[in-house]
């Protein structure tokens, strides 16, 4: 992934809402989002509202979803035409095919502090999917696959969030394994992707 130069809690502050991308953070009161509700900046606390146009929301939108999930708009752009091409409703498709990232479910089964911690575990060659070493964070699981990180030293003693249902996890034994594919509510993430699929189809 590309380096980013600013602190990602400006990436909250600018979208205005949570992203969650400094994991167990982001769930307490040492939030910045928490203090700093207003657009990043010199100017920030003192800026206008600002009546975004048609294609502004699309884009916001869009940007929410990229950067919640920590992706380059590349790769992200990929698994929208994936979700294009894939039968069924578009926009659950998406959110299933972002959901199944490797480095996504090393995340959500409490193995990393946060994606961008997970995605680093997984290049790092830290996680093994069936028994096989996978180094690639955009791998997408299956249902019935098992992951298990390498060495449980790396667990985080205090897990950020409870494992989803989709994913049966145990973190005493450093293995996940997916029980079923992921569905659009199991996002927990306010967003409207119908606005991403216009955003793409303009």
């Amino acid at each position: 992934m590309a380096i980013k130069s600013e602190p990602v809690c400006r990436s909250c502050r600018r979208v205005g809402m949570k992203l969650y991308l400094k994991g167990q953070k982001c769930y307490t009161e040492k939030c910045p989002f928490e203090k700093k509700t207003f657009p990043p900046g010199q100017h920030g606390r003192k800026k206008k509202i600002i009546r975004l146009s048609d294609y502004g929301v699309r884009l916001s939108e869009k940007q929410k979803l990229k950067k919640f999930y920590f992706m380059r708009e590349e790769q992200f752009r990929k698994f929208f035409d994936m979700a294009l091409r894939a039968t069924g409703n578009t926009g659950n498709r998406f959110i299933e095919l972002l959901e199944r990232r490797l480095d996504n479910v090393v995340f959500r089964a409490g193995f990393g502090l946060s994606r961008r911690h997970a995605r680093q575990l997984v290049s790092h060659g830290h996680i093994k999917v069936n028994g096989r070493k996978v180094d690639i964070p955009s791998y997408l699981v299956d249902v019935g696959d098992e992951i298990e990180i390498v060495s449980k030293e790396l667990i985080p003693s205090t897990p950020v969030l409870k494992a989803p249902s989709w994913i049966e996890s145990d973190l005493k034994e450093g293995k996940a394994k997916i029980i079923r594919l992921p569905e659009r509510k199991d996002l927990d993430l306010r967003i409207d992707e119908t606005l991403i699929i216009e955003f793409y189809s303009r």
